[in-house]
């Protein structure tokens, strides 16, 4: 539950967490000098109300009879204290879940005033913190305005609260964004490396740790270009140079005068140059095409017209689809590709479909041969790959998925294989939208 409250990113994370510390804090902060203040605050207001009775006490005592009247009207205008002699109607509301330091401070008034003296919060319909004492005999009441005894923050305190919260909470933004920024660097150059297309170094700045981590991935991704540049030129190389002998046995057949012989040896050398090409296809991959928007149905159709002798039936269900930035070439070597393979291995029998879903464009190649096992079509997407199913034909090189996968990533797209409804592969490519 916790988790599902929780953003999902690192800079709200780390900002939320610090803005709960700071808040707590501050309200630990003002919990912690309340309490401590309590005893000092009982005791003033203790003081207080002790020095109210006793100077009331002492005017009621010394005022004239006739004078008792104004004296009281005096008090409540200008003290805002309210003095009664208790009636047997009187109506008093005693204080209920008092705080604390009330409930303090009422102890030490009455250590001071004597164990019976009473305290109300309400006094014939008239709010205010009442407090009996006597005078002789008889019982009076006389009532604090609230004002004195509620215990308000002052404005300026919750003034510069807000400010100190405003400022810790701009602080700890600085902070979550220091140490999410780099990670999110970090994750978006990842993210392109695993698709294949090639990134800058990081700045190595920030924390220590931040720093390590950004130049081991520099490393990692100096180490990778410069690996893949040695197996390119590797691979270009040994393609390159074959293809001279194997023009000369192509020249050396066609002057045979045994025709089987020269058919026979024709046909290896087609053979071979076409594993020779696809490895040159593989790593001439051109990354830098420029993409251009382009209407897929037109390119799938085109495609369908150059494959189509080939196949026992060819199918298409293509949709409308919108536009997409794609690279035409890449797209184009990587549909062949699909449509090679459901040839070879489909049986003949290949539907094309395309269509729009609700984030990509989805491309599907889909054949009723003996399809690829589950466990195995990850493996098969890898480059110099051939299944088991494969190996009797030595037309294969191993890269013809590899290519298509490829292809997807450089589009920011996927390279799936599921199985068909009935019996098949689905080979599908897609394409994301926006």
């Amino acid at each position: 539950m916790i988790k599902a409250l929780l953003p999902r990113t690192l800079l709200l994370r780390v900002f939320l967490l610090i803005v709960v510390l700071i808040t707590l804090s501050i309200a630990a902060s003002i919990v912690i000098s309340r309490y401590l203040e309590r005893e000092s605050r009982a005791q003033r207001m203790a003081q207080m109300v002790v020095s109210v009775v006793n100077l009331t006490r002492a005017a009621v005592l010394s005022a004239a009879p006739e004078w008792r009247s104004a004296l009281l009207a005096e008090l409540a205008a200008s003290e805002g204290l309210h003095l009664l002699m208790t009636d047997s109607n009187d109506v008093s509301k005693p204080i209920t879940s008092p705080a604390p330091e009330i409930t303090l401070m009422m102890q030490k008034v009455r250590q001071n005033l004597g164990e019976n003296t009473r305290f109300a919060s309400e006094h014939n319909g008239v709010e205010g913190l009442w407090v009996s004492f006597f005078i002789g005999d008889e019982e009076f009441w006389v009532a604090l305005p609230k004002r004195n005894v509620e215990h308000v923050l002052p404005q300026v305190l919750l003034a510069w609260s807000s400010l100190v919260l405003g400022l810790a909470t701009l602080g700890a933004y600085l902070i979550a964004r220091q140490v999410a920024r780099p990670l999110k660097r970090l994750s978006q150059a990842a993210h392109q490396l695993g698709q294949g297309t090639s990134t800058q170094l990081l700045p190595e700045q920030g924390a220590h740790e931040i720093v390590t981590v950004t130049r081991a991935f520099n490393k990692m991704n100096s180490d990778l270009e410069a690996h893949e540049r040695e197996r390119a030129l590797v691979l270009a190389g040994i393609s390159h140079d074959l293809r001279t002998p194997l023009t000369r046995v192509r020249l050396a057949a066609e002057m045979s005068a045994d025709e089987s012989l020269r058919a026979g040896i024709a046909a290896d050398v087609e053979q071979m140059d076409a594993v020779i090409r696809q490895f040159l296809d593989y790593v001439r991959l051109d990354e830098s095409e420029a993409v251009a928007e382009l209407d897929l149905k037109v390119l799938v159709r085109e495609m369908a017209l150059r494959f189509e002798h080939q196949a026992e039936s060819l199918t298409l269900e293509l949709h409308d689809v919108p536009a997409v930035p794609v690279r035409p070439l890449l797209l184009r070597r990587a549909l062949a590709n699909l449509l090679d393979n459901a040839i070879k291995y489909g049986g003949g029998q290949i539907v094309i479909k395309l269509r729009s879903e609700e984030h990509h464009i989805a491309l599907m190649v889909i054949d009723h041969g003996a399809g690829i096992p589950a466990a195995q079509r990850e493996a098969a997407k890898r480059p110099l790959i051939r299944l088991e199913a494969a190996r009797s034909n030595v037309t294969g090189s191993g890269l013809g998925l590899a290519i298509v996968e490829r292809v997807a990533r450089l589009h920011g797209g996927q390279f799936q294989l599921a199985d068909h409804d009935q019996r098949g592969l689905i080979a599908m490519l897609l394409l994301p939208l926006g």
